[in-house]
């Protein structure tokens, strides 16, 4: 074998272990967003050790790969890191938002100190420290082949069986206390802090169920176990109480059967005309009698909250006001990554105040641009601009074997993208890998990746 032949089989082998394995204990440890998690700590020691080994036994990094997202990473990390950079007083005393702590040092009689942009410089370093996971994914991603990464796709699935399975356990009335994230009593959110991270991730899951089951060249019986792991998803869904993950979970749904469409059509028509229609009636009564049968016995939560919402006493939907009151006040040069906390906790009026801790704007949108400002929401259009054209291509070429996981990650991060309307899931390590992963299935050429390794994909 050519010395450069080896190199990319080493290469390719040892990012696909040090992945899968990175995978695992995200799975483990990575369900949480809050900084004093004790998953955390678990979270980013593993992935540094992963980072040391990777520049000791890596061959080679195949950048250009990855080139778009790692290219958004490195404008986001280089932002966050900005904002830590001390700045003499004559400069951050200028900057719209620091009144307070102009105010601090006039009180106690001290000179103005030089300080970073960020309010709260701790937080901004623990947002920095954050972005060890996703940086990780794309470099061990990058030396992947089709193979590896369609068995990625594999574990992903099989990963939030995992999870299911591990809500079914919560549903059923079996409690613990998850010693890595600050989980909520009484709350079906598995390996997550949040159900409605939960939700987003099984909502994933019923995508990659159904790419995962027409993938390959014997797919029957995978079709079967696929929908009947999407059903086991959708009912999840509904335990969870989360009303966008009941929306992300439909969406996922009729993303995935657009994305195997032409494969589903192929073997329908394998199939006796009676014998294909039965079984499309079939399949669709099940899952509707499922539904149903869950909304009877009072065990569909989510549709229980949509019946019961009221607007007015929905907290985040009191607090969008004031977070966009508060980037006015901020804007142009932001609060600083990580800082919602303290910035809402200055902002905040008393009519809001209440015993329920809002850590976060629920909006992930507005929060980066509150962070961030005007780079912030440069870096967003940034984002959206290469997402929208990237999609477009992959969506467009016909071609299932090479463009199938670009529409894959399309889908994915569209999800992901959505559900940041109303919450925060990209803040947890867990889905800060799946958007990594995601956007190099999506940066990658489809012609490219159809000449990647052979063999069997699953």
């Amino acid at each position: 074998m050519p010395r450069h032949l080896a190199r990319t089989d080493q290469s390719s082998k040892f990012s696909f272990w040090a992945l899968a394995a990175f995978l695992l204990i995200l799975w483990m440890a990575g369900g949480a967003s809050r900084a004093d998690a004790l998953g955390q700590t678990v979270v980013r020691f593993s992935a540094w050790v992963i980072v040391i080994c990777a520049v000791l036994f890596l061959p080679e990094f195949k950048w250009r790969k990855v080139q778009a997202p790692l290219m958004i990473f490195g404008a986001a990390a280089l932002l966050v890191a900005i904002q830590l950079i001390p700045l003499p007083p004559s400069l951050w005393t200028a900057f719209p938002g620091r009144e307070l702590l102009k105010t601090a040092a006039s009180v106690i009689g001290e000179e103005q100190p030089w300080r970073p942009l960020s309010i709260s410089p701790a937080a901004t370093f623990n947002a920095l420290s954050a972005l060890i996971v996703p940086g990780l994914v794309l470099v061990l991603t990058a030396g992947l082949t089709r193979v590896h990464h369609w068995r990625l796709v594999t574990l992903l699935l099989c990963l939030t069986l995992a999870g299911a399975l591990l809500g079914l356990l919560q549903f059923s009335g079996a409690q613990f206390d998850h010693p890595l994230i600050n989980d909520m009593p009484r709350m079906i959110s598995a390996n997550f802090a949040n159900r409605n991270h939960y939700a987003l991730s099984l909502a994933i899951g019923c995508l990659l169920a159904l790419v995962w089951a027409f993938e390959g060249e014997e797919v029957r019986w995978k079709v079967v176990l696929g929908f009947g792991v999407v059903v086991l998803f959708a009912l999840m869904i509904l335990a969870t109480g989360s009303r966008m993950g009941m929306l992300t979970g439909l969406i996922g749904v009729a993303l995935g059967l657009i994305i195997v469409r032409r494969r589903l059509g192929r073997e329908f028509r394998r199939l006796p005309r009676k014998f294909a229609v039965a079984s499309a009636v079939v399949t669709v009564a099940l899952v509707a009698g499922a539904v149903l049968l869950s909304i009877s016995l009072d065990r569909a939560a989510s549709i229980d909250r949509i019946l019961a919402l009221d607007a007015r006493d929905d907290l985040r939907a009191g607090a969008t006001p004031i977070v966009i009151n508060m980037i006015g006040q901020y804007f142009p040069v932001g609060a600083g990554f990580g800082t919602f906390d303290p910035a809402f906790r200055i902002s905040e009026p008393d009519s809001f105040l209440r015993p329920a801790y809002f850590n976060h704007a629920h909006n992930d949108w507005l929060e980066i641009v509150l962070d961030g400002g005007l780079l912030g929401l440069i870096l967003i259009a940034a984002a959206l601009i290469w997402f929208i054209r990237r999609s477009l291509a992959v969506w467009k070429w016909r071609d299932e074997t090479g463009s199938k996981l670009g529409q894959l990650g399309s889908a994915i991060i569209f999800l992901i993208m959505l559900a940041s309307i109303g919450d925060y899931p990209a803040r947890t390590p867990m889905i800060m890998a799946v958007v990594a992963l995601s956007a190099a299935w999506l940066a990658r050429n489809g012609r490219n990746l159809q000449q990647e390794g052979g063999g069997p994909r699953y």
